[in-house]
């Protein structure tokens, strides 16, 4: 210890290695007799980061690691290429520019050119990259900046499209929908992100339906769901209940009516039990229990549906059951859930899993792309959802469907760009089949070794043994453009897996 200075100069000897490790150029010098040696090739895959920012903690934190792991491998005599890269793609970018440049339409992007929009977006993202060369060569990160890639490189782009096209030659890729945040007055899906952009207080109507039930031994019993949205009724097409909870047959004394509904949420049909003033010994006088049951008692049931626009589709046999999934809770409504996959992200699943909708088929959506409502509704047609409701309620009134009408206050997302109120509808999307191969990719990260090993048994495990298949498309401008070629009724579909394989199909190769 005698041998050791008074005092340590720690930033100073950080730079002072930094320096000799510049000017021996060891960087280089390493990789240089990895490769003279023939060392075994280290492969390391690194995510890389937008340059549009600067970089913060969880970059500092996650490069230092990952140094660690590639200078680790060449101690143990593997080369390890190490490319910094960029990722230059995406909604980051877009929302940067149409912020910049008071974009709120996607008419506007058509307006002014796709591909002026792109070379705007193109400008800004490599803005920060002198900064990150700065930072990661302060913190002694061993990486090659000179040999950078972009994800907007043409290279790196057709390498997307070989792996896309290998996916689709082994029949893993189809098209299907994904329930998404839609702007009807973009005409355009909106991320997660964005769809929590700009919530805003509002109030809607929030109706009560009977649906009657048609089986055999249940003549005179109806349903009952409750809906904030009633403009998605026109597409229901079944009903969910929670298999466990417990639901009653019971009899309206003053409609004489007879209905389903959870027992915990007998206060939907009957009011009056919400009134401090309400007597539990007063409940004859509104309504009669016939019997009780569990919601998995109730699955399989078909009902009378709300509307008769879709009884004569090609699929309606499978249309109008009860299905059952524990997403139904009995903190409101009815503890019965009406599902319209085309307006829901859990109605898409559970008419998905229950074979009311299958994969790759058109779905049922009487909603065009600004929202207004198509000629399959005749009496709201060219009328925009939000605003078809008044109407449609009517109509329920008309056929005595209408239990119970009232008003609901609640947060409701906004689109960011137009200050419209957004839907959630199934859009068009292209998928890899993951649950196809989910079994070899559990096995696969069994083998894996995982530091620590928790993770990989525990929450990767999880996740990996509840993927579904994976929605790769986006409704974007700025981004690596899907490889498929199709009819308008997609009977026939080509895949282009490189810039050749373009070349001979187009005549062109195009620049970009």
């Amino acid at each position: 210890m005698s041998d050791l200075p008074p005092t340590l100069d720690l930033p100073g000897t950080e730079s002072a290695t930094l320096e000799e490790w510049t000017s021996n150029d060891a960087f280089k010098v390493q990789d240089a007799l990895s490769i003279a040696r023939g060392d075994p090739e280290y492969t390391f895959y690194d995510g890389p980061p937008f340059a549009t920012g600067l970089p913060h903690y969880g970059h500092i934190l996650a490069g230092t690691i990952k140094d660690v792991v590639t200078r680790f491998a060449c101690g143990r005599g593997f080369r390890v290429e190490r490319r910094a890269g960029w990722d230059c793609h995406g909604l980051p970018v877009e929302y940067e520019i149409d912020q910049m440049l008071n974009i709120t339409h996607r008419e506007q992007v058509l307006e002014m050119g796709i591909d002026k929009y792109n070379d705007t977006c193109r400008s800004i993202v490599t803005r920060y990259t002198s900064e990150w060369v700065s930072t990661v060569t302060r913190l002694g990160r061993w990486i090659d900046f000179e040999n950078d890639y972009k994800t907007m490189d043409v290279s790196f782009m057709e390498s997307v499209w070989w792996v896309f096209g290998q996916l689709h030659a082994k029949g893993l890729v189809y098209r299907g929908y994904k329930v998404m945040p839609y702007s009807t007055a973009c005409g355009t899906v909106l991320s997660n992100f964005e769809a929590g952009l700009n919530y805003k207080e509002v109030r809607d109507p929030a109706v009560t339906i009977s649906f009657p039930i048609a089986s055999e031994g249940w003549e005179n019993v109806e349903l009952t769901a409750w809906t904030t949205t009633p403009w998605t009724l026109p597409s229901n097409l079944a009903l969910c209940v929670h298999p466990e909870l417990v639901y009653v047959v019971v009899k309206d004394v003053v409609k004489n009516k007879t209905y389903v509904c959870a027992e915990s949420r007998l206060c939907q049909l009957f009011p009056a039990m919400n009134s401090k003033k309400y007597k539990p010994k007063d409940a004859h006088k509104h309504y009669e229990i016939v019997k009780k049951c569990v919601g998995k008692d109730l699955v399989g049931l078909t009902y009378t549906p709300v509307f008769q626009y879709f009884k004569d589709h090609s699929s309606s046999s499978r249309f109008w059951k009860v299905l059952s999934d524990t997403y139904v809770t009995d903190d409101s409504g009815t503890g019965i859930v009406h599902q319209a996959p085309a307006f829901g992200e859990d109605d898409y699943r559970v008419c998905l899993k229950h074979g009311v909708i299958k994969k790759g088929e058109e779905i049922v959506c009487p909603v065009d792309v600004n929202g207004l409502f198509t000629d399959e509704v005749p009496e709201v047609k060219g009328v925009h959802v939000k605003k078809a409701d008044e109407t449609l309620i009517k109509l329920l009134k008309e056929s005595n469907r209408l239990v119970q009408k009232d008003n609901l206050s609640h947060q409701y997302p906004y689109c960011w760009r137009s200050d419209t109120p957004l839907i959630y509808k199934a859009v068009p999307s292209w998928f890899i089949r993951v649950e196809d191969i989910r079994d070899k990719i559990i096995e696969n990260n069994k083998k894996t070794y995982w530091v620590p090993s928790a993770v990989g048994e525990g929450r990767f495990h999880a996740w990996l043994r509840d993927a579904r298949d994976w929605a790769v498309s986006r409704n974007r401008f700025w981004g690596t453009p899907m490889p498929i070629w199709a009819s308008e009724n997609f009977d026939e579909i080509v895949c282009v897996d490189s810039i050749d394989r373009l070349e001979e199909l187009s005549g062109g190769r195009g620049k970009d």
